[in-house]
């Protein structure tokens, strides 16, 4: 597989006027090149105003987030050299495809928040998950545990039955950021992961088969659902479940009442079944007689 690199993208007060700096650079390598004609162009080809362009490039404004995204998928800017000064200006289309973009939101203080994704969110990260307005649009909260002040992390709703009796509907399971370069040695077999593909959004006992075909094994914990291979390919992101969070119950006897009713009702349907068949058996033997 082809290595990934991911790029956080976040415009943090201390470096996005250094950003802007790399940015002006690349933009003028283009002109130089004669990628693009002029500022104007450049500014019309990625659905910008040529005015607020030319306000970064006089260093009055820094570049903005979304002109970076549509710079990155236009003209090949290469995000590594953008926030970290490494590596050259531009990449070939077959790096660019490789590369993606991670969008974290911060506080007034620089501090890196949870953002939840919510069940109606999921097919919509799932298939704009490059688009930093929606995942900034999110709702974001942060927990006290020191673990979650370092690295990346999303909360995700659960949804369905597959991952009972581990996690059930309704849970949110609060995960971090496991990098593609680390795919092969950092996920644990048996160990559960939310996986977000091109078009959904899992949450699965994984085990690893990426040094035998670059593919994942998703199992379930519901004996019903069956497990099921997936390619690297068709993986955009993986978060490690760290933590759930479950709805209260009052009291362990509310509990126990809850499942003793399903208990009951379970029988009565069974009970049920079985005055069904004796009454077709009965059925069966007067007609034969």
């Amino acid at each position: 597989m082809a290595s990934i690199f991911f790029g956080v993208l976040s415009l943090r007060e201390n470096m996005a006027s250094v950003v802007t700096e790399r940015f002006i650079k690349i933009h003028n390598k283009l002109k130089d090149d004669n990628t693009v004609r002029s500022s104007r162009q450049f500014a019309i080809s990625l659905d910008y105003l040529p005015q607020s362009l030319s306000e970064i490039l006089k260093g009055r404004r820094d570049v903005t987030i979304e002109l970076i995204r549509k710079a990155v998928e236009v003209y090949q800017l290469n995000p590594n050299y953008l926030f970290s000064g490494e590596g050259p200006m531009l990449i070939n289309k077959e790096e660019q495809q490789s590369f993606r973009l991670l969008t974290i939101v911060t506080n007034s203080q620089d501090d890196e928040r949870i953002v939840h994704v919510p069940v109606p969110a999921q097919a919509g990260y799932a298939s704009g998950i490059s688009d930093p307005t929606f995942v900034q649009d999110l709702p974001t909260f942060t927990l006290p545990d020191y673990k979650y002040k370092v690295g990346t992390h999303r909360s995700f709703d659960v949804s369905g039955d597959s991952m009972e009796p581990t996690l059930f509907e309704g849970d949110k399971v609060v995960c971090s950021f496991i990098e593609p370069n680390l795919w092969a040695t950092a996920i644990k077999d048996n160990y559960v992961y939310v996986i977000v593909t091109r078009g959904d959004v899992v949450v699965k006992r994984v085990f690893n088969q990426m040094k035998l075909d670059q593919s994942m094994e998703l199992q379930s914990d519901n004996e019903y659902y069956q497990p099921y291979r997936i390619h690297a390919n068709d993986i955009r992101e993986i978060w490690y479940v760290r933590a759930k969070i479950s709805p209260f119950l009052a009291s362990p006897q509310n509990a126990q009442d809850l499942m003793h009713n399903e208990i009951k009702d379970l029988k009565r349907m069974v009970g049920m079944q079985i005055e069904m068949v004796e009454e077709l058996r009965k059925d069966l033997d007067q007609e034969s007689r």
